[in-house]
């Protein structure tokens, strides 16, 4: 294996600054995912795979939850508590034997398309094992062990606060990474963040869209900064909701206009996907009266905002010419585009490969998507689908059913981190190659179902005591009553 200089030198000045802020693990493994193109070195064996820093902290933080006294007992309670940990067990099983296995049972039965490292680009070849079997298996079984760890450090009181500040750090990163990526270009300077991009991928950083320069920012092309962009406007905005802090709205403002100078169609459509649930939830609010201070503010800066648009189209009647061009190039037309055609035949092909297999599905990094749902058909198969069909719906239920009340901070985590992930799962289902959801998916699905538990496991407290309580009642009473029943001496 090769090091990267200076992806070593970047896990530890994220490492030394959590340290010095005397926060855990955790959030230095989330604000390393704003670095998504970093590598920590190259992997030759595996046919110069470039696995990403957050690797590093994964593994530091899956040592960090099981280097604990009684360990095996929290283990036994996390299984017995949430059934997802079965399923997620389930899941690494079946995609690690599926990886192996079905490249080699159903080789030369269907066609792949194939991600080449020399510069061939994407091609079309029969299906065959490839190093990204291994690769691939690998960060998914990481995945699944980080989904573990995180359910036992969350039974540890200040874990949640610690995943809050790591998703907030890693916004703060991705925002200030877009913007010195944008100021680079428009300065003429270049890719001024080319020295961090030292992932073995091709790398689209210095590309023009309808006049417009594509804001890559720490990623290896724009599409990948859009969805990242997404997720974090989905976590800020709901914060921003449930908390009204001024941090998470002026962060959100920050990943908006990011997301609208992104030109990425990804970013647009998914924009417009989460944006209807937000939409439905202020016209339900304004119906029943109870419009929050939030909504109230959103509703009042439309007016402004529409009357400045119809006076710069009548100062200027040409004045949107550039932005109506951009949005008939990225959303109107991009699928009559030759790299819309392009994704749409990955996807075809993907589905043709689902039924090649009879439902089994071609094996974990065999082939490549352009949609989630594709890819985790055709790479996962039929019974792969159905498991993360489960993890899925469970993170879509949220917080209901938690069986008691909730703590407002701990709805306000929970519900963020959720949308987050429903939101990379949005960007994922419109341009994801890989049936991998990710850390992104696991973590908030963690966070939710540890937090459904804390009302209950608090009842438990609260009638443990009083019990013991009314314990030591019943025995100082009896004491009382012996005390009373000596007769006493003269």
């Amino acid at each position: 294996m090769q090091v990267s200089v200076v992806g070593l030198l970047i896990c530890t000045g994220i490492l030394a600054f959590v340290v010095y802020m005397r926060w855990s693990m955790i959030t230095a493994l989330i604000a390393s995912l704003a670095f998504g193109a970093t590598a920590i070195g190259t992997i030759t064996a595996l046919g110069g795979s470039s696995p990403l820093i957050f690797t590093v902290f994964d593994m530091l933080l899956i040592v960090t939850a099981l280097a604990r006294r009684g360990i095996w007992g929290e283990i036994g309670a996390v299984f017995v508590r949430i059934g997802a940990a079965w399923i997620v067990c389930a899941l690494m099983i079946y995609v690690s034997i599926g990886a192996l296995l079905f490249p080699r049972l159903f080789a030369g039965q269907t066609s792949a398309f194939v991600a080449s490292r020399t510069g061939r680009g994407v091609y079309e070849a029969a299906l065959a094992p490839v190093s990204a079997n291994i690769s691939q298996a690998g960060y998914f079984v990481l995945g699944g062990l980080t989904f573990l760890a995180v359910c036992l450090l969350l039974r540890r009181s200040g874990t949640l606060a610690d995943i809050r500040r790591g998703f907030f750090l890693w916004f703060s990163l991705h925002v200030s990474m877009g913007i010195l990526d944008l100021l680079g270009k428009v300065i003429g300077a270049g890719d001024i963040l080319a020295p961090i991009r030292t992932a073995n991928y091709a790398m689209l950083t210095q590309v023009t869209e309808a006049g417009f320069w594509r804001i890559a920012g720490a990623f290896s092309e724009a599409s990948a900064f859009g969805g990242a962009s997404l997720a974090g406007l989905a976590f800020t905005y709901t914060y921003w909701r449930k908390t009204g802090s001024k941090f998470a709205l002026g962060l959100g403002a920050a990943l908006f206009v990011l997301l609208l100078l992104s030109t990425s169609s990804t970013a647009y459509v998914g924009l417009a996907i989460i944006s209807v649930p937000a939409v439905f939830s202020v016209v339900k609010s304004l119906a029943s009266g109870r419009l929050r201070p939030g909504e109230a503010l959103l509703i009042a800066l439309l007016p402004p905002l529409l009357l400045s648009a119809m006076a710069a189209s009548l100062l200027y009647p040409h004045f949107f010419d550039p932005v109506l061009q951009l949005v008939d190039t990225t959303v109107i037309n991009k699928v009559t585009s030759a790299s819309g055609q392009e994704r749409s035949y990955w996807n075809y092909k993907s589905l043709q490969s689902f039924f090649d297999t009879g439902g089994l599905g071609v094996g974990l990094g065999s082939s490549r998507a352009s949609s989630w749902p594709i890819a985790l058909l055709s790479q996962l198969g039929l019974f792969g689908t159905a498991m993360m069909t489960v993890l899925l719906a469970m993170l879509v239920r949220g917080l209901r059913g938690g069986g008691g009340r909730i703590d407002p901070e701990v709805d306000a985590i929970a519900s963020s981190v959720r949308a987050c992930a429903l939101a990379a799962l949005v960007a994922g289902s419109l341009a994801s190659g890989s049936a991998d959801p990710g850390i992104v998916f696991l973590i908030p699905l963690a966070v939710v179902l540890v937090s459904r538990l804390l009302p209950v496991e608090d009842k438990r407290v609260a009638g443990a005591l009083a019990t013991l309580q009314h314990s030591r009642d019943s025995s100082e009473n009896a004491i009382q009553a012996q005390v009373g029943s000596v007769p006493g001496r003269v």
